[in-house]
């Protein structure tokens, strides 16, 4: 799935991930979209942007439509879902703050790898019952599992669905827990050379290396 139509995502969807940022618990899942032009490799390099040094890694889990549809109730949510991946919202967090929305400062490139494999869902079996857990540099900095999400994968598809039409190949990120680098006091944000691993139990891990944007990015 090298450009899905849809790459979406959920914010603030942990408890404990709403508490570090300070933010309240939403009421409804919080939605955005994410750019098609972000999406990297499972192990591909990670861009550092020369416009921000504040790049914060979000160890994700992540799910991809299988069938068109529309309107679906929660308890057939499981039908559409073809499978489950690993992803990693990169955000601009110094971005962030200069907006009410999020797409830019999460749509930068490279700043949406997922991966490793599709993993279907007879393989996984239930999704909210699944360890995921983010290191840098071999530092674990997100540890928790998948039933602590507010609203879940089968949540999200009727929510979702509600609005617009899903397709086979949409990739829904479903919110990141506790441990952000912005989280942290001081904020740890990655500097090039880190190497950041998101796994998740049943699914695989995926891995980047952080490295600073390179020039012939410009293209004028």
């Amino acid at each position: 799935m090298p450009r899905p139509g849809k790459f979406l995502a959920v914010g603030l969807n942990y408890a404990d991930h709403t508490r570090e940022l300070g933010a309240p618990a939403p009421a409804l899942p919080s939605c955005f979209a994410k750019l098609g032009t972000c999406i990297a490799g499972p192990y591909a390099p990670v861009h550092r942007p020369r416009v921000s040094p504040t790049l914060d890694y979000e160890g994700e889990l992540g799910f991809v439509i299988g069938r068109r549809c529309r309107h679906v109730p929660r308890g057939r949510a499981q039908e559409v879902i073809a499978g489950y991946v690993v992803v990693d919202d990169f955000t601009v967090r110094e971005w962030v703050d200069r907006t009410p929305q999020v797409v830019i400062p999460k749509s930068f490139d490279t700043h949406g790898p997922f991966g490793p494999w599709l993993v279907t869902p007879d393989e996984v079996g239930d999704p909210h019952a699944l360890r995921l857990r983010t290191l840098v540099n071999g530092q674990l900095r997100q540890d928790c599992r998948t039933d602590a999400m507010l609203f879940d994968c089968f949540d999200l598809v009727a929510y979702l669905s509600s609005a617009a039409t899903l397709e086979p190949g949409d990739v829904i990120a479903t919110g990141t827990p506790a441990g952000v680098g912005a989280g942290q006091r001081p904020p740890r944000y990655l500097e090039p050379g880190d190497v950041v691993r998101v796994e998740i139990e049943a699914i695989g891990h995926i891995e980047n290396e952080i490295i600073e944007e390179p020039a012939d990015t410009a293209i004028i």
